[in-house]
């Protein structure tokens, strides 16, 4: 997948089948970076009460990727082999959207390097990630 594909992803509101599962999308991508951008709800709570970790790792994992992948030429691909999260603020359903947004550090034939934040509509920083992927030519 490219860059120019990714895009046309995007405009036609089309989601990975992930983001069907928790209720986000892919809203935004350009040359190096990707943004995703969800409501975190009950239907996402942990036995404590507040929205589950999984859900804004999910979230930077994916922006992670998509970030990577608008870098990528025809023929290649890519699969995380580490991912990072700290989390710095408890979602709740009273947050709002939320967004992940992703950004390449560093790219190589083999190994590429992320960095991701979360945050809400006013800017409050939620989570942060950092991620390692692998290329891989198909």
């Amino acid at each position: 997948m490219t860059l120019a594909k990714i895009q046309g992803l995007i405009a036609t509101g089309g989601r990975p089948p992930i983001g069907h599962t928790l209720g986000f999308q892919l809203v935004e991508a350009g040359e190096g970076w990707a943004a995703f951008e969800g409501v975190p709800g009950p239907e996402h709570y942990n036995p404590a009460g507040t929205v589950h970790g999984g859900y804004g790792a999910t979230l930077l994992d994916s922006a992670c990727g998509i970030a990577v992948v608008t870098k990528l030429e025809e023929g290649q691909g890519m699969t995380t082999l580490e991912l990072k999260v700290s989390y710095l603020k408890a979602m709740t359903d009273k947050t709002g959207k939320v967004r992940a947004e992703g950004h390449v550090v560093s790219i190589g034939r083999r190994v590429a390097y992320v960095e991701a934040k979360l945050i809400d509509e006013a800017g409050r920083l939620y989570a942060t990630a950092t991620s390692t992927l692998l290329v891989l030519s198909q």
